[in-house]
């Protein structure tokens, strides 16, 4: 039997208007900004504070990721239509994806197979254009940047040598990270140092996705680091006055965009910073929206429990001001034995061995969930390539170390293969009445800070700081920026700094390079091994194999 694409289960449905999906939360359809038939822009006045405190909030994280895909997406989808299924009013809300993943090696991030958001092409391709939006806020504030020193004893006398600004782009281009700018001279601009970030790299992504409001996203703006004078006085982007037309490129951005499943229940989509660079998580704002309209919300955290989950923890809900009530962990029969050794094309044979060593890894990110203080149900992402002894002993195993565990099988049946687990995580959010519990306090050192995340979340037995993050440390005191949450950058591929450091590696040290500042988005970030924010595009990129025929048919996205 041929199994479909993504795609073309994706084209088969029949959409619903948006308005219908509107109605379903109680929006009339004149509230919306309509974006054709089947997107639309919801207007920050819906959102509730007090409302949105009675909704239940699911957060969905996963084990350490493979190559081979673990399905969170997928999963959070298909939740969402297995909760609507079992009578609990819900909304899922996502990040949106980024072109460069959809173009190089990842593909979309719209789920797959029939759990999936729609229209999946639009989703993937520009949706309302809030990327753009942020690459043009980006830009402006770089363009400022280096007019205000081409201004030379006009200006603010800020050192081209402290810069780090960046532009960006959303697509994956190696050749832009790093360049030289400018040709000198009066028309040619001041020879320095720079490069392009990716869009989802970009402050301006973290700072929209943490902004509580437009005065909130403006004040934010304002509060960016651009560099030093030559008398080594700190220069933020509201010394430029750049907020207010930086904040005017977001006015619509801002906005959290409706969508459907493909089960036609409601989906909301909105920004989408990087998990291993950045906080990785949708907006507070599109939260706090599905919160208000709806009794269960269903969001994710990029990467794993040590990235994600940790950000959307200690960063997203410290500033926007309520808890998950649930985890859901993302887990696969092929990625544990992927942790335990064995190579990507031979994931599909049963190997009981890899598998019984590579559940370490499953095992810490279930005591990371504990350590937040908040009740996780395992969701195993079944494959027709499992076997039952396989899927049996994971069963058993889950059960030993007291957590519940649910078979998810949404890829390929939708809703109706998620009603166990919606089951099961309605039953533990219900029952919870608490509050996570943060790693860190805010206020205690960047130091510490930093070393409680990496000993208690990634299991390393210390933390090392070189000498350029040592001198970043002193910049972070001068800034008053000590008492700021951490955004770590670090591989997705394992708990330590090092990629090929699979299962549950231990005795390893974290080596922190460098700290970066986001002062507008409110935290800093200490660098990790060699993780960059322009990505490359890989030998064969998904771009290759696109296309679109005389009819305006979409092929070969995923």
């Amino acid at each position: 039997m041929q199994v479909k694409s993504d795609l073309e289960i994706a084209q088969s449905v029949r959409l619903k208007h948006v308005n219908e999906i509107a109605s379903k939360l109680g929006i009339p359809a004149d509230a919306l900004e309509h974006y054709g038939k089947y997107k639309a822009k919801l207007p920050l006045s819906l959102i509730d504070r007090e409302r949105s405190k009675k909704a239940k909030l699911i957060l969905v994280t996963a084990m350490t990721p493979t190559p081979a895909g673990e399905g969170k997406t997928t999963t959070s989808i298909g939740l969402c239509e297995g909760l609507n299924k079992i009578g609990k009013k819900t909304t899922v809300v996502l990040r949106e994806p980024s072109l460069g993943p959809v173009f190089g090696m990842k593909g979309g991030a719209a789920g797959g197979g029939y759990s999936q958001v729609v229209p999946m092409e639009d989703i993937n391709l520009h949706f309302t254009g809030d990327f753009a939006a942020v690459e043009k806020s980006n830009n402006l504030l770089a363009a400022l940047v280096d007019n205000d020193i081409q201004k030379g004893q006009e200006g603010l006398h800020i050192d081209p040598r402290t810069v780090e600004w960046k532009r960006v782009m959303d697509m994956n281009d190696r050749a832009l990270r790093n360049m030289i700018t400018g040709l000198g001279g009066k028309t040619g601009g001041m020879i320095r140092e720079t490069g392009f970030n990716i869009t989802a790299a970009s402050e301006i992504m973290a700072i929209l996705c943490l902004a509580t409001d437009l005065e909130d996203l403006k004040r934010r703006i304002g509060n960016i680091y651009v560099g030093d004078t030559y008398d080594g006085k700190a220069v933020f982007a509201r010394d430029l006055n750049a907020q207010g037309s930086m904040a005017l490129l977001l006015k619509d951005a801002i906005k959290p965009n409706l969508v459907q499943t493909l089960e036609g229940n409601p989906a909301i989509i909105h920004g989408g910073p990087f998990g291993n660079i950045a906080q990785g998580a949708n907006s507070i704002l599109a939260t706090r929206m599905g919160m208000s309209l709806s009794d269960y919300v269903v969001t994710e955290a990029g990467f794993g429990s040590d990235l994600g989950a940790e950000k959307f923890i200690n960063i997203v809900c410290g500033y926007g001001d309520y808890s998950p009530h649930a985890i859901v962990l993302v887990a696969t029969i092929r990625a544990m034995k992927f942790h335990g050794g064995v190579k990507k094309e031979d994931l599909r044979k049963p190997n009981m061995a890899a598998l019984e060593k590579g559940f370490a890894n499953l095992e810490k990110h279930i005591e990371n969930t504990k350590i937040f203080g908040l009740p996780a149900v395992v969701s195993l992402n079944k494959f027709i390539s499992d076997t039952d002894e396989e899927v049996n002993w994971v069963m058993k195993r889950c059960a030993e170390m007291g957590v519940t565990i649910a078979l998810s099988e949404g890829w390929e049946k939708g809703g109706a293969g998620m009603t166990d687990l919606a089951e099961k995580i309605a039953y533990e959010a219900e029952k919870f009445k608490g509050k996570f519990w943060p790693v860190y306090d805010w206020k205690a050192s960047v130091e510490e800070k930093i070393e409680k995340i990496c000993v208690k979340i990634y299991g390393a037995k210390g933390v090392e700081f070189l000498p350029k993050a040592r001198l970043n440390l002193k910049k972070i005191e001068r800034l008053g920026l000590t008492e700021v949450p951490i955004c770590m950058a670090k591989t997705q591929s394992s708990f330590s700094d090092d990629p090929r450091k699979l299962g549950r590696p231990k005795d390893f040290t974290i080596t922190v390079r460098e700290i970066e500042v986001a002062a507008g988005a409110g935290f800093i970030i200490p660098i990790t091994g060699d993780i960059l924010r322009m990505p490359g595009l890989p030998n064969e990129p998904a771009a290759l194999g696109m296309d679109i025929d005389k009819e305006g048919r979409i092929s070969g996205l995923s």
